[in-house]
């Protein structure tokens, strides 16, 4: 096993002297609180990917993150997250450093941040995500929407993320994060000892085909868009279930039915440990 002081100084070729100190500190919490399996399905290639993550608190908003740049080198991965994290002093000005994709829905019960969220329309989330991905930078998203801190049950994901998959062709890497707290008592803790799964990348080739091929129809006959939902909420749903057995918790059915492409990091009392 790695010393501390070899996984503290794991190479960051990605960034700048100042910016791997940074994400050094950053990482500080992860090296006592997190226990990472599955980190041989991360890759360092360059190909702009969508990480799929299971949200329970607000901490391991910025922990698993953190996690995961740390693990490839540097690399910066662009969150889908509310504004309002945006207008939070020091969090707000780490967050800026991953280039993130801020989301407007939401009002701030603070009347003078509320007055800075912009009033004019924003592109919608998915087309951001999407010339994002296009451009080359990965994307992390957190399909159920919002902070889930029931201990047993996903909430349903947002087609959203299936969308960004079928317009881009871009691999899915699920990301299941757990507590032993969950497991042990039964609760979602605020802060606590976390367990991070990381599954192999799923793609969905056939599906994009049959998406694209529906896009570009120019007979005119009919609308197309129901059609395109139902393949991005077939992709979210795979997806989903691939959280839910990575995260522990069940979505739709119960998470011990197995897919056979992620039975290396499920759940399993005798998985091997990655230190982080």
């Amino acid at each position: 096993m790695n010393t501390i002081s070899e996984r503290f100084f794991k190479p960051l070729p990605l960034l700048s002297l100042g910016r791997a100190l940074l994400l050094r500190f950053l990482m500080i919490p992860n090296f006592l609180l997190t226990k990472a399996y599955g980190l041989e399905h991360l890759s360092c290639s360059g190909t702009a990917r969508i990480y799929a993550f299971n949200h329970n608190n607000s901490l391991e908003a910025l922990m698993v993150p953190v996690l995961l740049m740390y693990h490839l080198g540097g690399l910066i991965i662009s969150f889908v997250i509310d504004w309002m994290y945006g207008k939070v002093p020091v969090l707000g000005t780490l967050m800026e450093m991953t280039d993130p994709i801020y989301v407007y829905h939401k009002r701030s019960p603070l009347f003078w941040i509320e007055a800075s969220r912009p009033s004019d329309p924003v592109a919608y989330t998915v087309e951001r995500c999407t010339s994002r991905l296009i451009s080359g930078r990965s994307i992390g998203i957190f399909p159920e929407g919002k902070r889930n801190r029931n201990p047993e049950q996903l909430l349903r994901g947002k087609p959203g993320i299936g969308h960004i998959a079928l317009k881009t062709g871009a691999e899915v890497v699920p990301v299941g994060i757990d507590f032993n707290c969950r497991i042990k008592k039964g609760k979602i803790p605020v802060l606590g000892r976390t367990i991070v799964r990381i599954g192999p990348p799923l793609s969905f080739h056939i599906q994009c085909k049959a998406y694209q091929a529906l896009i570009a129809e120019t007979s005119g006959t009919g609308n197309i868009t129901p059609r395109l939902n139902k393949l991005a909420a077939d992709v979210t749903h795979e997806i989903m279930l691939s959280l839910s057995e990575l995260s522990g918790k069940q979505y739709g059915e119960p998470c011990s039915v197995k897919k056979a492409s992620i039975t290396e990091t499920t759940i399993n009392r005798k998985e091997h440990l990655c230190p982080v």
